[in-house]
């Protein structure tokens, strides 16, 4: 029986299976540890900021050697329920010779709170972020935003969000950049993941870009690996689709990569995914 598309079960979950289809996961993992551990090294970090009131609601700061800095904030990936901001700590190597203060956010995670207190949360570490980056030789007026897979969503997630009512000006974000996210939560509401993230369908499409309309009119990036499974590709065509009357985007599919190895070339000054982000920044 098909459940999204033309997917069974069976079939659907298989897409979302990223590990699935990448056999060598793990040495991406062993390779962003091994990053994480040099970057720690090279560069002074303020780690575990809280920004809010649950355990999780902490953040790390690369601050830049100069004030009033472009700064970006980079959400990390994990279906919502794993992973932490620990294991990409080498984002902030990218950018510190440009200047950029780094931010990696961590947020509290499934099943002990909704996608709607994840989505919350991230609203929150950008509202701590407006009101503190002067103290982390940050602007508060030159914030970034960029996440990877559910980070990704999480990203589209705050460029959709009405500023006004959260005491920060209306374009607090001045660019964003989704790395090969997630937009539509109905086929992962229909997928095994859900057994542990509970959405039901109302949560599901007020947790969805596509169905939603960007608040703002930063640009915005949508970058995936064209070794990416067909579910991840159309995610990213469906929010550029939806999106780009309305926001200036860019979409990009870069062959080659899967839904690891994409996130390791940021740290190449001459990879696409490291230049569309200097774009997105204006740098």
């Amino acid at each position: 029986m098909l459940v999204y598309k033309q997917y069974d079960q069976a079939a659907l979950d298989r897409q979302y299976n990223n590990r699935l289809h990448v056999p060598d996961f793990a040495t991406h993992l062993e390779k962003w540890e091994m990053l994480r551990r040099q970057t720690e090294k090279e560069f002074p970090v303020v780690k575990n900021i809280p920004y809010g009131k649950l355990p999780l609601e902490q953040l790390d700061i690369y601050p830049s050697p100069h004030t009033s800095s472009k700064t970006l904030i980079f959400i990390h990936g994990g279906y919502w329920h794993k992973w932490d901001k620990a294991s990409f700590q080498f984002i902030a190597k990218a950018f510190m010779d440009y200047g950029i203060t780094t931010v990696l956010i961590n947020y509290p995670l499934a099943p002990d709170v909704s996608i709607d207190q994840i989505s919350a949360s991230c609203r929150d570490a950008v509202r701590w972020l407006y009101q503190h980056m002067s103290e982390y030789n940050g602007d508060p007026d030159q914030l970034y935003v960029a996440g990877h897979s559910a980070g990704g969503h999480l990203a589209g997630m705050l460029l959709a969000t009405d500023w006004k009512h959260f005491n920060v000006i209306a374009d607090v974000i001045k660019g964003a950049c989704a790395i090969s996210g997630l937009f539509n939560l109905i086929p992962i509401q229909l997928s095994e993941i859900n057994k542990v993230l509970n959405m039901d369908n109302e949560m599901a499409l007020r947790n969805s870009p596509v169905h939603l309309l960007p608040a703002t009119q930063c640009p915005l990036s949508i970058i995936v690996g064209g070794n990416e499974t067909n579910e991840f590709l159309d995610q990213s065509k469906e929010l550029y689709k939806c999106w780009e009357k309305t926001i200036s985007a860019e979409i990009l599919q870069i062959e080659g990569l899967n839904h690891f190895s994409i996130v390791e070339t940021i740290l190449d000054a001459g990879s696409c995914l490291h230049q569309a982000m200097l774009r997105m920044m204006k740098i």
